[in-house]
Parts: C-alpha cells; sequence; structure tokens
C-alpha cells in the first residue's frame, strides 16, 4: 500500500502542464539545458541558490515555482534564489521548478543532513589558555574551532554530516587523542587519530534500487526495502505517474517519447525513507532505448572514461632537438628535465600503447611556458628544482618550447581523438611564477606574502587555504577578485576553444575561491554550449570540503583522496581491515552519488609510488620525500606486485573514474617529488612487470566492456579484515568482485542476492566458484582477487 500511495502523492502534486515539460509539442525545440543538472545541497534554514550554476544565461528563465513549506525570493536579474525553510519539516528530497519557454525543468533538492554533536575537554584543574579541535570535521584547522570555557569543561557544538571523522584535540597547540573518547584508529602515518561517528551508518536501513531488465522503451527497477517516495527525471524533466507503474516490488518506468530524437539522454532515478536517501541511479539512452551495449558508448559519456596521468617531461622523449636541461649545478639531476615532450607523447599513441592498454582519456600535466631559470631549496640534499614538471606558469597561453609547438598539440590531440582518446590539460590557476607578466604588471592581484603577524604565508595549506603562497616565488593570486579572475578564466577557456581538448584537471582546487570555478564553468557553457567539457578538481581535505566545489555550476568531480588513503591502507597493509574501505567507499557516495564522476587514483605526482609501500621499501611513519632524495627506493617484497593488481583491480570495478599514474601499470617504484617522476620504462620490463602489466591491461578490458561497472549498482556482500566482496548490476549484465588479501587461501562462501540468482556467470581470473542453493562458493589464493561477470 505504500508503494501505490506514493503513486497517488507524485499525480497529485504534478500539474498537468508537465506533461508538455516531457513531450514537447516541437519536439525539436532547443532545451535551456542538456546537461543532467546536479542537486542542490540545503545548508541549513537559509540557503542561497546561484541559478546561473544551473542555467549560465539566467535571463532566460520566465519565472519560478518552489513547493511549501519554502519561503523564497528570486533575484531581480534572476541568477540568485534565496530560500528560507525549517529544516525539520522538509522531506528528505523534495523538487522546485524553473520555468522556461513554456518547458518546467526540475531541480532536486537534498535536505540538510546535519546534527548538532558536542565536544568536551575537560582540564582537571590544570591551567589552560585554548582548547581546539583539527581532524576531518574541519580540515585539520584547528583555528577554525576554538572550545569555549564554562568554568569547568571547555566546550563546543558543531553540525556534522551522518559518517566517520578522524579528529585530534589541540590544548596550547599541542596536539594529543580526545581524552574523553576511547574510539581511536591509526592514521596511515604512524600515529592515530580519535574517531567519531556521527548519525546512522548502517547502509543496510536504506532503500536500495537495482537496474533489473529493460524492454524496448520500458525499464524495470527493482525495489528492496521500504520507500517514501520515487523520484524519476528524464534529462531535468519530472517524470508523472503516467510514466511510472508499480508491480509488486518492481516500478516500471516508460521512456518518454521525445527521447528517440536525442542520441545520447539519461533517466535519473531517487528514492528514501525515514532513514536517508537510496542509491540514486543513472542509466542513459540511445534514441529511447536503454543503452546495453558497451560498442554504444563515446568519448562523450564521462562516466565511461578510463584515464592515464603522464608528466609530458618524464613520458618519452620525442624530439631530442628541444632538450632543454637548466644548466644549474645546484639542480639534482632528479629535478632537471628528462626530455619528455608533446612529439613524445604523440609517437605512443600512434604505437599503439593507450589503445594496448585500453585507455581512453590522457592527463596531461602542464604544458605552459615555465622559467628557464632554478628556483626553491630542498635542504638535503641541497638542490634547487627547473620548471619540469609544469606548475609554475609563467604564461598562461603560451606551449613551454621544451614540450614542443602548438602544431604539435594539436597533431597529439587529433591522433588521440582519431582513436576515441580524449585529451584533457592539467591546468595552473591558482598562481604564478613571479616572472609572470600578470604579476610583474598587476603585483597587487596576489594575495600578501606575509600574515598579519609578519610571518610568511607559505604552505598555510589549512589556516590560510584561499591566500597562502606554495613557496616565496609563486604568487597566490586573489581570485575573488573580478578583475583577477575575468583573465585568468580567459586564459583557461582558451584552452578549449583555441585547441579541441576535451576537458581540464585543476590543480589545487581548494586554494582557489569558487568565484573563479562558476565563473570559467559559465564561460564553458555560454561559448561551446554543445561540447562535452569533463573538469576534474584535486583538493586534499574532507568530504564536504571536496563536495562545495562540484555540481552544475562548478567542477564535474574531484579526485577521491580519502577513498585512496583508505584503499592504499588496505591493500597495502595486513593490519588495516576491508570494513575500514568500504565505509570510506560508502561515506563518498553519501556525498557524490553512487554513480558518480569521481577520480580514483593508483597513485600521483605528489604521493610516494603504492607498490614500495606495500613492498616495504618504503615505510609510512617516513618522510617518503626525504626517503627518496637519500636511498634508491624500490619495490621491496615482491608480494607488492600482486597488492597493487588488487589496487587497480578495485579502482576499475568501483563507481568513478578509474586513473592509472604512468608507471603503475607495471608496478614502477618511488618515494614521493621527483622520486615518483621517474622516467617511464617501456622496454625490459621484468617478468613480474609483464604479468602487471597484463593484468592492468586486462582489468581496463572488463572495465570498458562490462556497464555494470560503469553504471551498475553498489552492493556490498561482505567486508572483514582480509576479504572484500562486492557486487554490481546493470540490468542484464552483472558483476561480483572478491578480493582476499591474507597470506592464506580462502574459500569465501555468501549468500548470492537473489537478483543475481540466475546469473550464468564467468570467471576472469581462472578462480574455482560455485553457485548452489542460493550461495556462491568461490576459492581465492593468498593475495588475490576475481572478478565473475556475466555473459553478455
Amino acid at each position: 500500500m505504500k508503494f501505490r500511495l506514493l503513486i497517488l502523492i507524485i499525480a497529485t502534486f504534478l500539474p498537468s502542464s508537465c506533461q508538455k515539460s516531457v513531450m514537447l509539442d516541437d519536439a525539436t525545440n532547443e532545451p535551456l539545458v542538456t546537461n543532467p543538472l546536479t542537486a542542490i545541497q540545503l545548508a541549513g534554514d537559509s540557503t542561497l541558490v546561484y541559478l546561473t550554476d544551473y542555467f549560465p544565461d539566467p535571463s532566460k528563465i520566465d519565472s519560478v515555482s518552489v513547493p511549501s513549506p519554502f519561503n523564497f525570493r528570486l533575484s531581480s536579474d534572476k541568477a540568485f534564489l534565496a530560500l528560507k525553510v525549517d529544516n525539520q519539516k522538509l522531506p528528505i528530497l523534495s523538487t522546485i521548478f524553473i520555468w522556461s519557454k513554456g518547458d518546467k525543468y526540475c531541480l532536486l533538492v537534498r535536505k540538510n543532513r546535519k546534527l548538532p554533536v558536542t565536544f568536551t575537554y575537560n582540564p582537571k584543574g590544570r591551567k589552560v589558555s585554548k582548547v581546539q579541535l583539527a581532524g576531518q570535521i574541519n580540515d585539520w584547522n584547528p583555528n577554525a574551532t576554538n572550545l569555549t570555557f564554562d568554568g569547568k569543561l571547555y566546550k563546543t557544538t558543531m553540525l556534522l554530516n551522518p559518517g566517520r571523522y578522524h579528529y585530534q584535540v589541540v590544548v596550547d597547540g599541542k596536539w594529543m587523542l580526545d581524552p574523553s573518547n576511547p574510539v581511536k584508529e591509526d592514521n596511515g602515518m604512524g600515529g592515530f587519530n580519535s574517531v567519531l561517528t556521527v548519525g546512522n551508518t548502517n547502509p543496510e536501513l536504506l532503500p536500495k534500487l537495482v537496474p533489473f531488465s529493460t524492454n524496448g522503451n520500458r525499464i524495470q527497477i527493482k525495489v528492496k526495502g521500504e520507500i517514501d517516495k520515487l523520484i524519476v527525471l528524464w534529462q531535468n524533466y519530472l517524470l508523472d505517474d503516467k510514466f511510472i507503474k508499480l508491480n509488486d516490488d518492481v516500478f516500471e518506468i516508460t521512456i518518454p517519447e521525445n527521447a528517440r530524437f536525442y542520441k545520447r539522454s539519461h533517466i535519473r532515478i531517487w528514492s528514501y525513507n525515514q532513514y536517508g536517501e537510496s542509491n540514486n541511479l543513472l542509466i542513459p539512452l540511445e534514441g529511447d532505448r536503454v543503452v546495453t551495449n558497451p560498442s554504444q558508448l563515446t568519448r562523450s559519456d564521462k562516466h565511461a572514461q578510463v584515464m592515464y596521468f603522464l608528466m609530458v617531461d618524464r613520458f618519452y622523449n620525442g624530439n631530442p632537438n628541444n632538450d632543454f636541461k637548466v644548466d644549474d649545478p645546484e639542480v639534482h639531476p632528479k629535478a632537471n628535465y628528462h626530455g619528455g615532450d608533446l612529439k613524445g607523447v604523440t609517437q605512443k599513441i600512434k604505437d599503439g600503447y593507450f589503445t594496448q592498454l585500453g585507455i581512453n582519456t590522457i592527463w596531461l600535466s602542464p604544458i605552459t611556458q615555465n622559467p628557464l631559470g632554478a628556483w626553491g631549496l630542498y635542504p638535503e640534499p641541497r638542490t634547487k628544482f627547473s620548471g619540469y614538471h609544469g606548475y609554475w606558469p609563467i604564461s598562461s597561453t603560451k606551449v613551454d618550447f621544451r614540450f614542443g609547438t602548438e602544431k604539435e598539440l594539436n597533431e597529439l590531440i587529433d591522433e588521440a581523438h582519431k582513436r576515441n582518446m580524449n585529451v584533457i590539460l592539467d591546468y595552473v590557476a591558482n598562481h604564478v611564477h613571479k616572472e609572470h607578466p600578470l604579476y610583474k604588471n598587476h603585483p597587487d592581484w596576489a594575495t600578501s606574502l606575509y600574515l598579519p603577524d609578519g610571518t610568511l604565508n607559505t604552505e598555510k595549506w589549512d589556516e590560510y587555504r584561499l591566500t597562502t603562497w606554495f613557496d616565496t616565488f609563486l604568487p597566490t593570486l586573489d581570485l575573488e577578485r573580478p578583475e583577477v579572475y575575468e583573465p585568468m578564466t580567459d586564459s583557461a577557456l582558451f584552452w578549449v576553444t583555441h585547441y579541441d581538448l576535451d576537458g581540464f584537471r585543476h590543480d589545487a582546487t581548494k586554494h582557489i575561491h569558487e568565484n573563479f570555478w562558476r565563473r570559467l564553468t559559465q564561460k564553458i557553457k555560454l561559448t561551446i554550449p554543445n561540447k562535452s567539457v569533463y573538469q576534474i578538481g584535486e583538493t586534499y581535505g574532507s568530504y564536504e570540503l571536496i563536495a562545495s566545489y562540484i555540481g552544475s555550476g562548478m567542477l564535474d568531480a574531484q579526485f577521491d583522496f580519502n577513498v585512496y588513503d583508505a584503499a592504499v591502507s588496505a591493500f597495502a597493509r595486513s593490519d588495516y581491515p576491508f570494513n575500514k574501505l568500504d565505509a570510506a567507499l560508502h561515506q563518498t557516495f553519501s556525498y557524490f552519488g553512487w554513480v558518480n564522476l569521481m577520480g580514483y587514483i593508483s597513485s600521483n605526482q605528489d604521493r610516494a609510488r603504492f607498490i614500495s609501500y606495500a613492498g616495504g621499501d618504503l615505510r609510512f611513519d617516513e618522510d617518503a620525500k626525504k626517503a627518496g632524495w637519500t636511498r634508491e627506493i624500490g619495490v621491496g617484497d615482491t608480494l607488492a606486485y600482486s597488492k597493487l593488481c588488487m589496487l587497480n583491480a578495485f579502482n576499475m570495478t568501483i563507481p568513478g573514474i578509474p586513473t592509472i599514474y604512468y608507471g603503475d601499470e607495471f608496478g614502477m617504484p618511488g618515494g614521493n617529488d621527483p622520486d615518483n617522476r621517474r622516467m617511464m620504462k617501456f622496454d625490459g620490463l621484468t617478468p613480474l612487470e609483464k604479468k602487471t602489466f597484463e593484468t592492468v591491461t586486462k582489468l581496463v578490458k572488463i572495465r570498458r566492456n562490462n556497464l555494470a561497472l560503469v553504471y551498475g549498482d553498489f552492493q556490498t556482500l561482505l567486508a572483514n579484515g582480509d576479504v572484500y566482496v562486492y557486487s554490481r548490476k546493470y540490468f542484464e549484465n552483472n558483476a561480483v568482485v572478491l578480493f582476499n588479501k591474507s597470506k592464506n587461501k580462502k574459500v569465501i562462501e555468501i549468500k548470492i542476492t537473489d537478483y543475481l540468482l540466475n546469473t550464468h556467470f564467468y570467471s576472469n581470473f581462472n578462480s574455482k566458484f560455485l553457485v548452489q542453493n542460493g550461495k556462491l562458493k568461490v576459492t581465492l589464493k593468498p593475495f588475490s582477487f576475481e572478478i565473475l561477470t556475466s555473459k553478455i
């Protein structure tokens, strides 16, 4: 009865005009927006919505329809919508509507989920001047959270989203575990943090949506558990009861006729109950039929990307004539140019290296002109650095001559596109080198190098994240100001209009004011509205900070370092259980969705190589950068190759965009910067490196040939110390992924989900398995994994 009441509620809520917004009278009308619009996350009782995030030209908005119990105010230019509401009176998900030329666009609204949490500290009679908190609750910035003394205790109350948080108490500058909280966990660096759990984090209580089957223009969605409401959008239009029917525990959704005029459109589905949101579903359509074959996907389908990050200078030297090392004896060879260039990348594209590996998106490190001289100083071995990495721009639009020419960049992009590969560019907006003309002409456009107390404002990553300088020769731009962000967004726009690039990886995202991101994305949408541009950022911080830069008006995604840190610990260490990794992944889902565009890396240019941690040649509690300078870092225990394969298997089978850092396809070792940026090796691989390369290549192939691993649901079947099992389903395509990280063979036996019972599975990595009496039994070797997939 609950489901049937739901349909009646939807039917009475929608005015009859919704029919027109789905079944357009003139099917050739151009919609105001085509990309699926992200949900509005309410900030509390008052939220300012930037309508330009959703509709780049707000003048085309006719009116706004906001349901009770919201109060709202639309700005005169229709660029802003101010919402006020008693959060307690709201359902978990609600909708507001934007009208334009008779069309009714739907924006999903997520209720503020934050709960009050009180922290106390008892000084026990000791004289204390200041008590603060630092952790994932405030991006490790103690100055953000000061406790107040009431004569007996220091106290503060914070509003936090449900989840698990690592933190410490800071007493007069001394960091320590919370004496009032016995729960602690290791921090992955040889120490411990206190751990706080907020709200209900048990996913078993939430409803579950499963893409069950499809027939013609109909989609069947199986529902597990109680739900209070189902919300279905086609593109950005809300579907009413004409398109949704309930049969037992299956909702049947009819694809609107108008979808047949679209090469690609999407169905999106959400539901919720008293405990929270279900998983969300994203279903790509080709015409008025569901995409069911991987061959239907193109490089414009962002969720289907498999990305490869390379540092241009360290990849392949295609043109020795443009080699130009910095001629300075104070520059260590590791910190000088090695000769890699754009022509070298193009050569490897032509040679078929990326095609063989299965890559369809190449991420290039920055290629703008960097200074000719040496800068900075590392104390041991006392070296200066060249700009080989590309992150010190002295021009924002010119290709560095050491990497190539404009013609060579165009050739690289053309050759990639011929092979259905995207090319995205690493773009640096936060800072410029002090030789950059912008800084020379406008020194006042930079933030202050000095703090009010006269100390240097350098590397204050959390306390002064929007103003801190990376070094004294790298002025941070004040990108909150229009006179600064306008020319800088123009220079970024130049790269995707002058060249046929497919997007950006944005450096130092959290250090840049959101004004920059909003303006750049608005310019991209207005200038090249029909081009698919993928924008992914880099933020080290809490889930909430990372999420604050993601949305229709800013970035598509960011790299998920919280999950990466948990994955490194889980796969490299024996004492870090898989259930912690699973918890981190589910926390990611609660912020970014169960089908998302977040980046999941094997490593990157700012972290020591995973394989060296996994093999024990690097310790988690040592300075990995110093280690890379002072000794030769290798792999260590050769079991590390199996562990690296497990990490890649995890990245290739979870929602999001799997990303291989160059060399991680075969197991390149190294400490931190610059030892993690060694010259790429194409020849002379050892037998273990060859086997790893073959395994990773196979993993990429499995990913790209199974839509369950791209768009499927995600369900944890088992997560304990050494064993991790999850399933994914996308209509007829099913997958079960299993890991055993122990030193012993494991016979894993689990009850299989009912909707997978009749699946004919096959093993991709030759593990013995049996499905019988509703159970799946799989035998896994030590330090191994298996991916069972259904025949398509």
